[in-house]
């Protein structure tokens, strides 16, 4: 069953979309080369606590942190360690969320570590959170839930990847709805799978975590011994976006984003919803 939130629901879950970002804020500013991991999810506990909210990560499935950092080759679900060390030229995804109220918030970004990446990984990055706004675009009234899986994998499929070859869109993970709890129906995937139909329609209240994951190579993945750290079955480097949508009576709401995606979607011909908390 898909969980249509009130207006007054999704303010609650734009204070807690609000968290999410000032984690995001600090954990960017934090992740600099000689950090580890560890140091990141410390600072994330910090900024949940400074604004009374509650991670909804630490405990899910026991799981033992904060938030999921994860590098280079790691697509998500990283557990963060003091033996984790971020070196120049790495990239690190950071997954992270907070509840307020009992409201959830979820989001990720891809973080560059000290200079001198190459095109090939800005590429990376920058199709990957394309592809999330591009679904994000889509998350309109009327449309199908596969709609939103299309206009992802459609504007991956579209970009030339530096030095030839195709970007992997991974299979095994994907967006989900998001509510009073984190993880919860509908399954988004990043691509069209025909056998799987259309999906629910779109209506107002409908909130979803659109989270495309994308490598630079093999589409598939492994699970470590941990139970937890997800890597790409062939080493090739990933990047992760997410944001926590909720589609609106005037449009959708990235209830993750400082501006609630007024800035982005304009460039895309979107109007975002106004933001309740303004």
């Amino acid at each position: 069953m898909v969980q249509i939130k009130t207006p007054d629901q999704i303010r609650k879950m734009r204070e807690a979309g609000l968290v999410v970002a000032a984690i995001h804020a600090a954990t960017r500013e934090a992740a600099v080369p000689g950090a580890t991991t560890k140091d990141l999810d410390e600072v994330a506990r910090k900024v949940i606590a400074e604004h009374g909210a509650k991670p909804n990560f630490l405990g899910y499935g026991g799981f033992p942190a904060t938030i999921c950092t994860s590098k280079n080759e790691v697509v998500v679900h990283g557990i963060p360690s003091d033996k984790v060390v971020l070196e120049d030229g790495d990239i690190i995804s950071i997954d992270c969320g907070a509840i307020i109220d009992g409201w959830h918030g979820d989001a990720a970004y891809t973080a560059f570590v000290g200079s001198g990446h190459s095109q090939e990984l800005l590429e990376l990055s920058r199709v990957t959170e394309e592809s999330m706004w591009a679904g994000i675009a889509a998350m309109k009234a009327g449309n199908r839930l596969v709609d939103i899986s299309r206009a992802i994998e459609t504007y991956i499929r579209r970009q030339p990847k530096p030095g030839g070859g195709k970007y992997g869109i991974v299979e095994d993970y994907g967006g989900h709805g998001i509510g009073t709890e984190m993880h919860m129906d509908p399954h988004l995937l990043n691509y069209v799978e025909r056998r799987r139909g259309k999906g629910p329609k779109l209506v107002p209240g409908f909130c979803l975590a659109i989270e495309p994951m994308v490598s630079l190579g093999t589409p598939r993945t492994e699970v470590l011994e941990d139970d937890w750290t997800v890597i790409t079955t062939d080493g090739t480097w990933s990047s992760h976006w997410e944001h926590s949508v909720a589609l609106t009576e005037e449009g959708p709401l990235v209830l993750t984003a400082p501006d609630g995606g007024k800035a982005k979607l304009a460039e895309m011909g979107v109007t975002a919803a106004p933001d309740p908390l303004a």
